[in-house]
């Protein structure tokens, strides 16, 4: 995904491919992140047939059939179940927390607290780039 790649984010806590033949019993649950993700059933998130969501290393929902249902539902899972975006994923979800679902808290993050690290209200790549995006002109 074009935003992972951007951020420097991690894909393994986003995406994980398996067979698109697969069903949920076929999936181990090691190989699964606890906090959501989407499980991609074939070789590309653009061109599988079937997703699956999971959350706790588990499915919770095994077949959806677009890339766009499954993160909808992916990314409202870290907001039902008031989970914490992890930080190897913090700026990707961060932005689509903003951007794309356009929820925009006036300060704070979900982004996981590190030690030693500044904390910012909005991660400044991920202000930079709706900077760009917002600068850009669309109409020609």
């Amino acid at each position: 995904m074009l935003l992972l790649t951007h951020f420097k984010n991690d894909q393994d806590h986003f995406l994980v491919m398996v067979e698109d033949t697969s069903v949920p019993s076929d999936i181990c649950s090691e190989q699964l992140p606890a906090t959501p993700c989407i499980v991609v059933c074939g070789e590309n998130p653009l061109t599988a047939s079937v997703y699956m969501v999971a959350v706790d290393q588990m499915i919770v929902n095994d077949h959806i059939l677009s890339f766009t249902e499954a993160l909808y539902l992916m990314f409202c899972l870290y907001y039902i179940l008031n989970i914490s975006y992890p930080v190897e994923l913090g700026a990707t979800l961060e932005f689509l927390q903003r951007c794309i679902f356009r929820i925009n808290p006036h300060k704070g993050t979900k982004v996981e607290k590190r030690e030693k690290k500044r904390a910012y209200s909005v991660n400044p790549r991920v202000l930079s780039l709706t900077s760009k995006i917002a600068a850009f002109d669309w109409g020609e």
